[in-house]
């Protein structure tokens, strides 16, 4: 797939997120906005859209790079408990700074998260029979037992109602004040790009890596340290956006190959016009109400996920 095509219908589905909703603004009102247009566009619409498309190519970016380093195609924030640990840790961070900062709010998701996913890969070492499938299952049920924990600590501190929030990604509450804590992850994945071959030769064994002069654990654990900081930022902003990270980067895989350099981009433009068809669809299926994004990238993602199952099995990989 041509880069240019990736990036001109990121284009076209920008322009239409930002007119897209119950306050009528159009391209033409541009000329001559009214106040409340201009407050609609600039407090509303463009944080959406900002939030959108750093959501969409961050959680593609982080799914890719968990997948190279647990060599698994299957394995993403949402099958290796990352998600989960993130929504623990928020809900811990409610109880103990009732009035913290979200900054303060996002260390604490992000601890949780880097220690969810780093025994999520201990785990992984363990395991004998490391079926592309099996894996993932086996994360499906680690995330399970964190979010068994944090319903228990919800329920418990009546708190249900805060860790519901978390379990729904959703984009339509978003507003200048209330996501600007994700841009932490641009200079992030920025990083991550520069540092892209190294995650590819630590993608291929500990051994080869130290052959090759490569301080493997070093490598592995800034790997997990990315995905568990930009998985806490999404999560404490947006909500829980399921099989973003699985979906994306096997797509890009089929066309774009195995090297995550020349993936990224591909990847993270990619991810973000999957996020915005889904959340445009959302927003008009039952217009002038919305559907959360977390239900349409659910299902669609789940029909993507299966025919990638598919077509494993068809072509032995």
């Amino acid at each position: 797939m041509k880069l240019r095509y990736l990036i001109i219908t990121l284009i076209i589905l920008s322009v239409a997120s930002v007119f897209i909703g119950v306050s009528d603004v159009t391209p033409l009102d541009l000329f001559q906005l009214t106040e409340d247009q201009k407050e609609v566009l600039l407090i509303s619409r463009m944080p959406r859209l900002f939030s959108i498309l750093i959501a969409g190519a961050s959680m593609s970016i982080t799914g890719l790079i968990m997948q190279q380093l647990s060599r698994n195609k299957f394995v993403s924030p949402t099958t290796a408990g990352t998600m989960d640990s993130a929504r623990l840790g928020v809900l811990v961070s409610l109880l103990i700074f009732t009035t913290a900062s979200p900054f303060k709010k996002m260390i604490v998701a992000f601890a949780f998260a880097l220690l969810g996913t780093y025994i999520f890969m201990k785990i992984l070492e363990k395991i004998k029979f490391k079926d592309p499938v099996f894996i993932p299952l086996v994360g499906l049920m680690f995330g399970s037992i964190i979010s068994s924990i944090a319903t228990f600590i919800a329920y418990r501190y009546d708190l249900i109602q805060n860790m519901t929030s978390f379990m729904q990604g959703d984009f339509s509450m978003i507003m200048t004040g209330n996501y600007e804590l994700m841009f932490i992850t641009v200079p992030t994945l920025i990083f991550a790009y520069f540092y892209a071959n190294k995650f590819t030769i630590a993608g291929m064994g500990e051994d080869f890596s130290k052959n090759l002069g490569l301080n493997y654990r070093q490598v592995v654990n800034l790997g997990l340290m990315i995905a568990a900081l930009v998985t806490a930022s999404v999560v404490l902003s947006v909500g829980m956006i399921p099989f973003l990270g699985l979906i994306i980067p096997n797509i890009v895989t089929i066309y774009q190959g195995d090297h995550l350099q020349k993936s990224l981009i591909h990847t993270a433009l990619l991810g973000a016009i999957f996020v915005l068809a889904c959340d445009v669809i959302g927003r008009i299926i039952i217009y002038p109400y919305e559907i959360p994004i977390s239900l349409t990238v659910g299902v669609i993602g789940t029909g993507i996920f299966v025919y990638l199952l598919l077509r494993r099995k068809q072509y032995g990989l």
